[in-house]
């Protein structure tokens, strides 16, 4: 098979034989294509698809994986059908679908979202007779955050340094086995535990996936890590693709340490250096390399482009978040006067709250934009009432779904839904399933009573219909529910191609995996970038940098820094050649009296 479109670094990777594999793929240097290729060429090369496990973070990457995959090799979906693709979260839930038992559930479980397990753990604790001290300490929240801990990180619950915390968590296993549930972290922890525990199993399932391929590895977790290890130790024919550089979802539990320390956990892996990015001029380029090269911690590595040189970055500052956002939207506006399509400018900011000013200065000047990372569709009340219908019918053990219902629904349609969903359910398609829910309930007609956005809840339901027509087995659409990820439950409005003539508006942590032709990074002020609680952290410290360095890395063609009061120290690690400063009233930006304390 011919790989003509990659450059060496990349076809090295691809042409790579047995033996575990390490891609460091640097910002815009073709990290997809290069893994897809990988894929193509293993399968090419007579692996058989069901001996191929490929794992991404996000279903819309899994997709992507498997549309270019079929494209270099013209197959049709039907070849892919017994090669597992997806995400950490649908694997596990593979595994545990058929392993359930060893666990105390069917396969019929139910999968809870956070909602839910905050539901079940304020249950538990209700029952515990907690002391008022503990109460008033160990909320539902802080106690699904404590045991979301124990399961990301595989931490033994006995040697919790907290016994209360240790008693309730095990009450809360409990819980879940008894309702025939796994929650969302469950979904890696357990089958981590299986393979640690059963040899046989690991085994078979090694036997299974001969060949793993893992995307964004820098963002795995110790549950993800340990899973992905045992899995492939037996073969070792492990590959995966990263950016340590990229990594900024520590928040999450997710530890670059594991892509830093891959060299040393397979002595023998082939290491891939891509550094050529295809995405940014020379000078974005050379600014973003700048500032992460201040970070101690990474692999090091040298990014470059044969782009052209483009203009310097601009670093503009104004005299308050509104000015910024003023300057932000006018700019915007007389860049369409060239014909520049807002589709492909996006403006980034380091937190949802400073969306605020942005979208006023947007709105004054009538220009149309688009939020991501808002409510997502299944945590939308009507959403929610009629997945729990969903999931009761399917699993008459789970209580937080039947909990939902009582609580939602008048005495007469909850009865009539409690005693008859398991029987409907066993016998009607999901679509089915739900026109009989509506029904029962009169569930447009409350709506229209008592929401005052009605008709927006409405269409939410109707486009919920209409997913679930592509499922005939209640499982599959309950399954996939549980699976979607906040990029995969945008409006459907949202979901056209990006250069259409909106402005796009989101955090940076969000904007990570996209591109556009025009960036604007509001707020590069110290306080948020980097945010003033990691000032005492060096590692913290390390972390902002890397988002920073996201931020920049977004735009392909002009970038904009814009600030106001104090601004970023990052801002101080660009070289003066690469920026054009503007405002300030005749200071620079790095004067020492901005930094000069004031009442």
């Amino acid at each position: 098979m011919q790989f003509d479109e990659l450059n060496d670094k990349q076809r090295s990777a691809v042409e790579h034989g047995e033996g575990p594999l390490l891609i460091v793929a640097g910002a815009g240097s073709g990290k997809t294509k290069t893994l897809t290729s990988r894929l193509a060429a293993l399968l090419h090369s007579g692996v058989k698809p069901e001996n191929i496990v490929a794992i991404t973070f996000t279903n819309k990457a899994a997709g992507e994986m498997k549309e270019r995959t079929e494209k270099i090799l013209d197959k049709d979906k039907e070849a892919f059908k017994s090669m597992f693709l997806g995400t950490f979260h649908s694997f596990g839930a593979r595994i545990l679908k058929k392993e359930a038992r060893i666990f105390g559930r069917n396969s019929n479980y139910t999968i809870f979202d956070a909602d839910d397990s905050k539901s079940l753990i304020k249950k538990v604790a209700a029952g515990a007779e907690l002391s008022e001290r503990d109460a008033k300490r160990l909320t539902p929240l802080v106690l699904r955050r404590e045991f979301s801990k124990i399961k990301d990180e595989m931490i033994d619950p006995e040697q919790a340094e907290d016994e209360v915390v240790y008693k309730l968590f095990k009450l809360y296993e409990l819980a879940l086995q008894n309702n025939n549930a796994f929650d969302f972290d469950d979904l890696i922890q357990k089958p981590g535990m299986l393979f640690l525990g059963n040899p046989e199993i690991l085994n078979e399932y090694q036997e299974r996936f001969r060949y793993i391929l893992v995307d964004e590895y820098q963002d795995t977790n110790t549950a993800q890590y340990m899973l992905i290890k045992l899995l492939a130790s037996k073969y070792r024919n492990l590959s995966v693709v990263g950016d340590d550089q990229q990594s900024i979802f520590k928040f999450r539990g997710s530890d670059f340490r594991n892509f830093l320390n891959f060299e040393k956990d397979w002595p023998d892996a082939k290491v891939v250096l891509l550094e050529e990015n295809y995405r940014s001029t020379q000078n974005i380029i050379k600014a973003a390399s700048a500032v992460i090269s201040h970070n101690h911690l990474q692999k090091s590595k040298t990014l470059w482009t044969n782009n052209p040189e483009g203009g310097k970055v601009r670093v503009v500052e104004q005299y308050s978040a509104d000015g910024e956002a003023e300057w932000i939207a006018g700019h915007i506006d007389a860049m369409r006067l060239f014909s520049t399509e807002q589709g492909s400018i996006a403006i980034l900011y380091r937190t949802n709250a400073q969306s605020r000013a942005i979208e006023q200065a947007l709105i004054e000047r009538g220009m149309s934009y688009r939020i991501f990372g808002g409510l997502k569709f299944y945590e939308r009340k009507e959403i929610k009432d009629l997945v729990a219908a969903l999931r009761y019918g399917s699993n008459p053990q789970d209580t937080i779904s039947l909990d939902r219902l009582k609580k939602s629904f008048l005495k007469k349609p909850y009865t009539q839904l409690k005693e008859e969903l398991p029987q409907k359910a066993a016998v009607l398609r999901p679509v089915e399933l739900l026109g009989y829910i509506l029904m029962a309930t009169d569930y447009f007609n409350y709506i229209e009573r008592t929401q005052t956005n009605s008709v927006e809840r409405i269409e939410n339901i109707k486009e919920l219909i209409e997913f679930a027509t592509r499922f005939e087995r209640m499982e599959d659409f309950l399954e996939r529910i549980s699976l979607l990820e906040s990029t995969d439950t945008v409006k459907k409005k949202d979901l056209r191609n990006l250069k259409d003539n909106v402005v796009n508006l989101m955090t940076i942590h969000m904007a990570k995996g996209s591109e556009f032709d025009a960036v604007f990074v509001v707020g590069v002020n110290d306080g948020l970038i980097p945010h003033q609680m990691s000032y005492n952290n060096e590692n913290e410290i390390e972390e902002e940098r890397r988002l920073m360095y996201v931020a920049m890395t977004r735009a392909r063609k002009e970038l904009y820094l814009t600030f106001y009061n104090l601004p970023s120290r990052f801002l101080s690690e660009i070289p003066s050649g690469l920026m054009q400063f503007e405002g300030g009233g005749g200071r620079s930006f790095d004067d020492e009296e901005r930094y000069i304390d004031m009442d």
